[in-house]
């Protein structure tokens, strides 16, 4: 029997199981468990999993394996939400720190605040790092060609900036032309997409194609990637409120070359046992 931790940051929703319990169970083959536990129908459930270990009182490890199987470097919302898991089995408190050492390098969790009275859930500042940002057009079959931008938050993302409430792109579905721009030859290690619709000043919203999973409800690193989009093109201004499917986040960057701050909730709903 394998335990897991289900959780949820937006209703992107991750297990969290302990390498040790992983091993156990199966070895070495953590893409096979990984597509098990996480199949909708005939498993737990889940756009992931992520695998961890502690490495000192207030550190752990971990390692994001996407619902297909494939790894991952990094997770936003994944991130906060075993940050969570930690805070919940650490008994931390409001202004605590927790480190994350991820396959995009560390990241410093920092616990805001904590809500116990239903379940247990936290809303967690993560530093996401430096992004990089560089316009570019892909050409898709048909050749139409997509402008946006290239970034990465420690994983990459193209972001593309559309104008109408069904964030269409020349008349076809965000989903299709996701799905066409994840696996595009252009994006060796294939990449997330992201479509960002401009609310206000202050204000974006996005919907998500991701790498490995498909259209998910929110994604820490999309959100964080459609920010900086839209703020190295001077579009909006920061902090910037990211609204997704799923609910929103909050992302504080002061520009390129500075660390880019993530705010937003995560919550641990389900503890069980799986085979």
């Amino acid at each position: 029997m394998i335990p897991f931790t289900k959780a949820h940051a937006c209703g992107n929703d991750f297990l969290i199981v302990t390498e040790e319990a992983a091993r156990s169970a199966a070895g070495d083959d953590w893409a096979a468990l990984t597509r098990r536990l996480c199949a909708r129908n005939t498993g737990v459930g889940a756009d992931g999993v992520e695998f961890f270990a502690w490495m000192g009182p207030k550190k752990g490890r971990i390692r994001l394996h996407n619902a297909d199987g494939s790894i991952a470097e990094i997770s936003g919302n994944g991130t906060r939400c075993v940050a969570a898991w930690m805070a919940e089995a650490l008994g931390s408190k409001p202004g605590d720190d927790l480190e994350i050492l991820t396959d995009a390098g560390p990241r410093v969790c920092h616990v805001n605040a904590l809500y116990t009275k239903e379940g247990f859930a936290a809303e967690v500042t993560a530093k996401m790092g430096v992004p990089t940002f560089a316009e570019r057009t892909v050409r898709l079959g048909g050749g139409l060609e997509i402008a946006g931008a290239e970034v990465s938050t420690g994983n990459p993302h193209f972001v593309i900036e559309v104008e109408n409430p069904k964030f269409t792109v020349a008349g076809r579905a965000w989903q299709t032309i996701g799905a066409e721009i994840c696996v595009h030859p252009d994006f060796p290690n294939q990449t997330n997409a992201e479509f960002v619709r401009i609310v206000g000043p202050t204000e974006i919203e996005i919907r998500i194609f991701e790498r490995g999973v498909g259209p998910t409800t929110s994604s820490g690193t999309g959100s964080s990637a459609a920010a900086a989009a839209v703020l190295a093109m001077k579009r909006c201004r920061s902090p910037l409120r990211v609204v997704a499917p799923g609910g929103p986040q909050t992302v504080t960057w002061d520009g390129p070359g500075k660390e880019l701050m993530l705010t937003g909730p995560a919550t641990l709903i389900a503890r069980g046992e799986a085979w």
